[in-house]
């Protein structure tokens, strides 16, 4: 754990240019904003399918999305909404960067949208299909419309992308670990432009039979807005969501000679894993800890200097304790200073985009010296003794700010966000 990062090339540090957001609250950026600064809340009971057998009835929905608004209506069709909600991302994104993509620069870009199941849809759609009407009637869009890495290769047709197109699956960390690989990606010199984040929508019956069997959902059907409750004594699980979140990270000599305005800074990361349990995280947090130490320290940072903590924060038992201890165990002393939020309190917890509407609160934290809350902490837990921002955002001046995205499997990722500086 005491290992340092060599020094990096300044003339390739990582800094962000433009952000896109579907979400629970808002499909862009703005109006999610907006949204999660007045602690509204976007769970609600499910209307994507009838729910009305499970014990769990609520869900985290992005609503009112049009994939024709995005993307051509033929196309959209052959993509699982999963990669709809990330088309639709990333060309906010893209258009916010004012990024011209053209024979002169689509080789020296990268894609980097990470996910943790993909088109899951689409397998339980055509095992039914094949069950009921036989194996004629099945589409022959049907896997590249499933497999995870085809929001990323979606994204790159769409836009005419032709430098490296990665997906990592890593659980509810993947939407972090799309951000540490873009800042390598980019600090090695290997591209000049990365389009990366996270994206997810597996809101269907079998996830939520599975998921309640587990005892992961909260199962306040009857009260979803307050179901999301992290770092509260009376939370019971986490509300299953859907989103996306990318955002365009560029080489800052290169975002600076195109003269695009600059939102922040990507300045370090690192990932981890706990070696403990396929779904529980280990209660000592040694992971969690190691990955947010690791990733100031990539940062260049000393942990006084932190700010903020997006944390993962996912209203079960089991996360919210082991990450407060893990903050305590990074920041010593300093973890009574921190502003610690979770979005999840009103985004629910959209596993493979989780990270990424945290490093986008990180962001828009730092851009406008605002700090969201964490709504339905009612109740204080003895085991989350920080500072959650309860109920009501803070202004402060944010410099710097890590989100944190810890997985099933014990996989960890955390990502230092801060103010450019020039």
């Amino acid at each position: 754990m005491t290992r340092t990062p060599p020094p990096r090339d300044p003339a390739r540090r990582a800094v962000v240019t433009g952000l896109g957001a579907i979400t629970p609250i808002g499909n862009d950026v703005e109006t999610f904003w907006r949204n999660l600064v007045g602690g509204v809340s976007g769970v609600a009971p499910i209307s994507l399918f009838d729910a009305s057998d499970l014990e769990v009835r609520i869900a985290a929905e992005v609503k009112d999305f049009e994939p024709k608004d995005w993307m051509d209506f033929k196309q959209a069709r052959r993509m699982s909404r999963f990669s709809q909600l990330a088309v639709a991302a990333a060309r906010q994104a893209i258009d916010q960067s004012r990024l011209e993509i053209g024979d002169a620069n689509r080789d020296d870009i990268a894609v980097v949208i990470n996910t943790g199941g993909g088109g899951l849809q689409e397998v339980a759609i055509g095992e039914v299909t094949l069950t009921e009407r036989g194996p004629d009637r099945v589409s022959p869009f049907m896997v590249p419309m499933m497999s995870p890495s085809m929001a990323a290769c979606q994204v790159s047709i769409q836009n005419g992308i032709r430098g490296p197109v990665i997906t990592s699956v890593a659980a509810c960390a993947s939407g972090i670990q799309a951000f540490v690989e873009a800042q390598r990606l980019i600090e090695h010199g290997d591209v000049d432009v990365v389009v990366t984040g996270g994206t997810e929508s597996a809101i269907m019956p079998v996830s939520f039979a599975a998921l309640g069997n587990m005892g992961a959902l909260s199962t306040r059907n009857d009260d979803p807005a307050g179901a999301s409750r992290p770092f509260d004594a009376d939370r019971d699980g986490f509300v299953f969501g859907e989103a996306a979140v990318v955002m365009v990270i560029e080489a800052a000599e290169h975002a600076e000679a195109r003269g695009a305005e600059i939102i922040g800074e990507v300045a370090g990361g690192a990932l981890s894993g706990d070696a403990f349990h396929i779904s529980a995280p280990d209660p000592a947090g040694y992971g969690a800890t190691m990955a947010m130490q690791r990733a100031v320290r990539d940062a260049h940072l000393a942990p006084e200097q932190v700010d903020y903590v997006v944390a993962h924060g996912t209203s079960t038992p089991l996360n919210d304790a082991t990450e407060t201890k893990a903050i305590r165990a990074a920041f010593g002393a300093h973890a009574d200073r921190l502003a610690v939020s979770s979005n999840k309190s009103m985004v629910g917890h959209t596993l493979g985009a989780a990270g990424a509407i945290s490093g986008l609160a990180a962001v828009l934290a730092i851009r406008d010296g605002t700090i969201p809350p964490t709504i339905n902490l009612e109740t204080p837990d003895p085991a989350c003794d920080l500072d959650y921002v309860p109920n009501t955002a803070r202004t402060a001046s944010v410099d710097v700010a890590i989100a944190n995205g810890f997985g099933f499997g014990g996989q960890n990722a955390v990502s230092v966000f801060t103010r450019y500086a020039g």
